[in-house]
């Protein structure tokens, strides 16, 4: 065959010069593989010797050269590289094909070939015309291989090959695999002709209705809107099923009627996928040092609660690598504790320290699972769950979420929301959450998720084990009277329209505040009372009177009314048959006074108060307990004969119930049947035993709280919660005296 070659490598240039001025021949020998810059190809062992029939040189350098091959060669030894390679080579010289077979392979050769360019209308007809004429096999293999679309590998065999007979069988072979590519490719390009043809009735009929429409004064911009609709789609960075799902929604919106009731079903769907944020996220503010700072500027103490938000915070400012944050799960939190210790303001602050979104949605009372699911797109109004519409708000896929009176959820014939719950709380499974409406799966898995409760016992079994329980006891008053000062005074004095300087209230007037006018171990009641004072305040400024300035503890009577709250240990000094326990209730500890009085009677054991099962039977295990070690403990044996002892708990209407008064029960009837006072600035609490063993109980922290604001200076506790004390603060821990008791012994020694 005759090749052109276009060459600009100098030593090209200098292999040329130097061949033009001999014989005009060049040995071409085809490289194995791609070799590397700088490196020597690998040659293949055969050639074609050609002669240079022409050269022209080219106007911006180098040259164009025509070279014509003329016989098959086998490389030699290589003599020589630099400046160009010269090889010593052997002439190679073809074996005859002769017979009838060698006769048959060459016209069907020819014959293949001829129906092979008719498949391919580009190519010229004076190539038939020049294959038709070919007399001679090897100079048809050639020719044919020359102009078939096979690679430099399936050639260099025919190089090697002496037997003419075998390289029409090899070309034979290849001519066959083409025209059954090209066979094949044409069937494909019928299919494909045939389902245009389609297309284009379809767009036809299509326009057709358009025009109705616009007729009609019907969808002029439909095709503007479905188009606008499908780029939405690729912005909105959706999962491949959501993104499927999304452009089946389009196209059967397109093909409804604006008029049609599906029609603004189908739309609002659509919303609802578009404007979810698949792919957006804010970026965490990884400072540990300055969210530190955010959570002290925001809450004072709960340093349990900070150190695990900075925890994760320095987890994952160690896995951020670059600008892309890893994929973490957000851990799941729940805060346990009274009202009104902060959990879900907490909750908005931990947002804050992060740079996130802030979401927050109430449980309490949902009954109905589509709550958290949301609805099937078959019922009317139907509408996603709370929480897709939470992270729509959100406009992140990585808010802090806040589930709030977790511990409040219903169950009903509607289904169990809790249940629904599992899989959202789940960092196991929230990372494809399903939403009944959407019906595509949405990654969750990003998500901070904090739960808020008063009470461990109404939380469903398997949500609380999903979650990590951060426990919120309630607030000495040194606290509260710190975060009055930092926090709830200024607020209240904003909110209000005072300035410090007509409002000043001192730490004395705030812990006369505390102690006298509220109870309780969150603060809300606290900021009611500090509210009105500020009420007290402005009303008396707006009437142009001279302004307290310092309000001092004097002054509160004259503002909120008498104190409501006493001392009431102080009171019940030296009183026989008292006893103070200490109990725990959903807004926190609490002080219990034990009454027991005896009376003539049959022996019988009378409970009054509103008392549980099991606080009555506790009060049975302490009477058997005393009777049976009356003797021991210096009491008459027969001091039930004749008589009945009757036991009355306050605060009558208030149901009371479980075993941690019981070396209260115990300690008020001994006092009773011995006339010995209990010591009455001491408390306590423990579960009795009828060998008379102390039992642990729970709620620790917040008894001795309790304790520590109804002004008691001694406790008594079983010796196996010594170590809950770790979680009281330190302060409280000084000013109270611990008995820690195994036996109810240890009990009566402190108490009397």
């Amino acid at each position: 065959m005759v090749m052109p070659i276009v060459l600009s490598d100098d030593d090209e240039l200098r292999l040329v010069d130097d061949v033009l001025a001999g014989d005009k021949r060049l040995l071409l020998v085809p490289a194995l593989g791609d070799p590397k810059e700088g490196e020597e190809p690998t040659l293949a062992g055969f050639g074609t010797l050609s002669e240079i029939l022409k050269m022209l040189k080219l106007p911006e350098g180098g040259m164009r050269i025509l070279l014509q091959g003329h016989q098959r060669v086998k490389l030699g030894r290589v003599e020589a590289r630099s400046p160009y390679m010269r090889a010593q080579f052997t002439p190679l010289a073809d074996t005859e094909a002769e017979g009838a077979e060698s006769e048959g392979l060459y016209r069907t050769i020819i014959a293949t070939y001829v129906r092979l360019l008719k498949m391919i209308p580009h190519l010229p007809e004076e190539l038939q015309v020049t294959v038709l004429n070919i007399d001679e096999p090897a100079r048809l293999v050639s020719f044919v291989l020359s102009n078939l679309n096979v690679t430099i590998a399936e050639k260099i065999p025919f190089l090697e090959e002496n037997s003419l007979r075998k390289r029409l069988e090899r070309l034979l072979a290849l001519v066959n695999r083409e025209l059954a590519i090209l066979e094949l490719g044409s069937k494909i390009q019928s299919k494909v002709q045939s389902e245009f043809g389609k297309e284009q009735q379809e767009h036809y009929l299509r326009a057709q209705l358009r025009a109705i429409q616009r007729e009609l004064g019907e969808g002029e911009d439909r095709a503007a809107e479905v188009q606008a609709l499908q780029q939405r789609v690729k912005d909105a960075g959706m999962p491949e099923e959501a993104s499927k799902a999304a452009e089946e929604e389009i196209r059967r919106q397109a093909r409804m009627s604006p008029a049609s009731p599906e029609f603004t079903t189908s739309k609002t769907y659509l919303d609802w996928l578009l404007a979810l944020p698949w792919a957006k996220e804010t970026r965490d503010s990884l400072d540990v040092t300055k969210a530190k700072a955010v959570l002290d500027e925001d809450h004072y103490d709960l340093e349990k609660v900070k150190d695990r938000i900075l925890e994760y915070l320095a987890v994952l400012k160690l896995k951020t690598t670059g600008d892309e944050a890893p994929r973490m799960r957000g851990p799941i939190l729940c805060f346990l504790g009274p009202p009104g210790v902060g959990k879900t303001s907490l909750g908005r602050s931990i947002a804050r320290a992060l740079g996130r979104k802030f979401v927050r949605i109430s449980l309490g009372g949902v009954r109905d699972e589509a709550e958290i699911r949301g609805h099937r797109r078959t019922y009317v109004g139907a509408l996603p769950g709370r929480i897709i519409t939470g992270i729509r708000k959100a406009e992140a896929r990585n808010p802090v979420f806040i589930l709030d009176e977790i511990d409040k959820l219903g169950a009903d014939f509607r289904g169990d929301p809790g249940a629904a719950l599992l899989e959202v709380l789940d960092p196991e499974q929230n990372h494809a959450f399903s939403d009944h409406y959407l019906e595509v799966a949405f990654d969750l898995s990003r998500v901070m998720f904090i739960t808020t409760a008063n009470a461990y016992d109404t939380i469903p079994g398997p949500l609380l084990d999903r979650m990590e329980v951060i426990e919120l006891s309630g607030y000495t008053e040194e606290q509260k009277v710190e975060i009055a000062r930092r926090h709830l005074i200024p607020k209240q004095r904003e909110e209000h329209g005072i300035s410090p300087e007509t409002c000043d209230l001192p730490d004395s007037t705030l812990a006369a505040l505390i102690r006298d006018y509220t109870r309780e171990a969150g603060l809300r009641n606290l900021e009611r009372e500090i509210a009105n004072v500020c009420r007290k305040v402005a009303r008396r400024i707006a009437e142009g009177k001279k302004p307290w300035r310092r309000i001092g503890p004097d002054l509160l009577p004259d503002l909120l009314g008498p104190p409501r709250y006493e001392r009431e240990v102080a009171s019940r000094a030296g009183e026989v048959g008292v006893a103070t326990g200490l109990v725990w209730t959903r807004a926190g500890g609490e002080i219990l006074f034990i009454e027991a009085t005896r009376m003539k009677g049959k022996g019988a054991l009378i409970l009054t108060g509103q008392l549980g099962d099991v606080m009555k039977e506790s009060a049975q295990a302490a009477l058997s307990y005393l009777r049976s070690n009356a003797k021991a403990l210096g009491a008459p044996e027969d001091f039930l004969d004749g008589s009945d002892i009757h036991i009355h708990v306050p605060a009558g209407a208030i149901p009371k119930d479980g075993p941690s008064a019981g070396v209260t029960l115990a300690t008020a009837i001994l006092s009773l049947i011995t006339e010995r006072p209990v010591r009455p600035d001491l408390a306590m609490t423990g579960e009795v035993t009828l060998r008379g063993k102390v039992l642990p109980i729970g709620g620790v922290t917040e008894k001795v709280l309790a304790a520590h604001r109804a002004g008691i200076k001694r406790l008594v506790i079983p010796r196996r919660n010594e170590k809950d004390l770790a979680e009281v603060p330190a302060r409280v821990r000084k000013d109270l005296t611990i008995h820690f008791a195994d036996t109810l012994a240890d009990v009566f020694a402190a108490a009397f």
